[in-house]
């Protein structure tokens, strides 16, 4: 069987970067594409989710805090780390869930803040069923002075490769 047939499923789309859980070795490590913040990212997270808190939205009052400007919602930042992290290709396709995570958040990001993400294994685990298993990845969330923002662990759960199951 091969990839695209995984998991018994025929239309599995693996990307050319996916990993199966059988694949990640603790202590692999990657970093993502970096990604400017704008003014429009608050604006929109503002919107969706109605957090129209005046550290994020008034320049005004946000001078006055010990931010100094206004900053992304910590919450923002996470969605878009996930993005990050997804560029890099590993879970297309081979993914099943995101089970949870642990999150910290270290450090303001502003507006034109660069982030990107780095992601190191910290450890695979195999569940009951053979054609899956487990990856806990470390997370961090880096501006461009490399400083850690956000960090924390993601857990994920994975196909295994149809051969290994």
């Amino acid at each position: 069987m091969d990839a695209s047939n995984a998991a018994g499923k025929d239309t599995l789309n693996v990307g050319p970067n996916a990993l199966f859980f059988d694949q990640f070795v603790v202590g692999d490590e990657w970093k993502s594409p970096r990604r400017t913040i704008t003014e429009a990212d608050i604006v929109m997270f503002a919107g969706l989710t109605g957090d129209y808190n005046p550290v994020h939205t008034d320049e005004e009052f946000a001078r006055q805090t010990p931010f100094g400007t206004r900053i992304l919602h910590g919450p923002a930042v996470f969605a878009i780390a996930t993005g990050l992290e997804f560029r890099l290709g590993l879970k297309e396709g081979t993914a099943i869930a995101f089970l949870g995570m642990t999150w910290d958040l270290k450090a303001p990001v502003k507006i034109n803040d660069t982030i990107h993400v780095y992601q190191r294994v910290e450890s695979v685990r195999p569940t009951k069923n053979p054609a899956r298993g487990i990856v806990t990845f470390w997370v961090e969330v880096r501006n461009q002075h490399d400083e850690v923002c956000q960090q924390g662990e993601w857990k994920v759960m994975f196909h295994a490769r149809p051969n290994q199951a």
